[in-house]
C-alpha cells in the first residue's frame, strides 16, 4: 500500500515536469526565482565557457542538480537534437495539471485545442487565455504542439499563469464530462457564439489550423458554433478565434 502510494506521489509530481532546451531559454528560466526547477542538463561535450559557464554559476547560486550526458544521450531528454544546444531543464508548472482533474470542478470554461500545430498559434491562444475568462486550456499529447520554447515565446511569460491540462487524447477527456455542455467551432454552425446560452460547465472546441475539428471530436460535442463574419471573410486564424471565446462573457 505504501509502495503505491509513493508511487501515485512520483507519478502526480513528474506529471507537471516539462522539459525545456536551448541555452538562451534555460538562462532565462534561471534568472526566474518564481519558476521551481527540477533538474538541468548538460551534454558532457560542451565547453565551460560563455552561455554554460553563466548557467553553471546561475544554477550554484540556486543550489540546482546538473546531470551530465553524452550528446545523444541529452537529445533523447530534449526530444529536440537539431536545437538544444547541449542543454536542457527540467521545470515544475504548477498550473500543468493532469486532465481527470477537470471532472472534479464543479463549475468552468475550458477552451480545448484539437490537433493545433503550430507553436505560436498554442503561444498566443495560452496568453488570450490566461488574460481572458477562460478557467483554462485542454491540451492533447497527441498529434498537437509541445510546450516548447517557441510557445513561452509567444504566450509572453503567461505561460505559468493559467491552468493547463494535458491528456493522451481529447476525445477520452471528453467523454467523461457528460454534464458538460461541449461546442465545437464551425464555420458552417448555424449558431454564433454570441447566441450561447450560459452553463455551468462548458467547453469550446477549436480544431486545426487547416482541417478543423476532427470528426472523432464533432461526435462527441453537443453543437457547433461560429463567429459571424462580415465582408466575405471566411475565417480568422485560431490564436484570433480563441481570443474571442476567451473573452466571452
Amino acid at each position: 500500500m505504501q509502495d503505491s502510494q509513493e508511487y501515485l506521489h512520483k507519478k502526480a509530481y513528474f506529471d507537471k515536469v516539462i522539459t525545456l532546451y536551448g541555452r538562451n531559454v534555460v538562462i532565462e528560466v534561471l534568472q526566474d526565482d518564481t519558476i521551481n526547477i527540477h533538474k538541468i542538463h548538460l551534454a558532457d561535450s560542451n565547453k565551460t565557457d560563455g552561455a554554460v559557464a553563466t548557467i553553471l554559476s546561475l544554477a550554484q547560486k540556486r543550489g540546482l542538480e546538473i546531470s551530465y550526458h553524452s550528446k545523444q544521450a541529452l537529445s533523447r531528454i530534449s526530444k529536440n537534437a537539431k536545437q538544444d544546444q547541449g542543454v536542457a531543464i527540467d521545470i515544475i508548472a504548477q498550473t500543468y495539471k493532469n486532465a481527470n482533474e477537470i471532472a472534479k470542478l464543479s463549475s468552468f470554461r475550458l477552451i480545448a485545442l484539437d490537433g493545433i500545430q503550430n507553436p505560436q498559434n498554442l503561444g498566443m491562444i495560452i496568453r488570450s487565455c490566461a488574460a481572458g475568462n477562460v478557467d483554462g486550456i485542454i491540451l492533447p499529447k497527441k498529434n498537437s504542439a509541445k510546450i516548447s520554447p517557441l510557445v513561452i515565446k509567444a504566450s509572453a511569460g503567461t505561460l505559468f499563469k493559467l491552468p493547463i491540462y494535458f491528456c493522451e487524447a481529447i476525445e477520452d477527456v471528453l467523454k467523461t464530462l457528460g454534464d458538460t455542455k461541449i461546442y465545437a467551432l464551425s464555420s458552417h454552425a448555424k449558431h454564433s457564439i454570441y447566441e450561447l446560452v450560459p452553463h455551468e460547465k462548458t467547453i469550446f472546441v477549436i480544431g486545426n489550423e487547416s482541417e478543423g475539428v476532427s470528426s472523432e471530436v464533432q461526435v462527441l460535442c453537443n453543437d457547433t458554433l461560429s463567429i459571424p463574419m462580415n465582408r466575405g471573410v471566411e475565417s480568422l486564424n485560431v490564436a484570433i478565434a480563441a481570443s474571442l471565446l476567451a473573452f466571452m462573457q
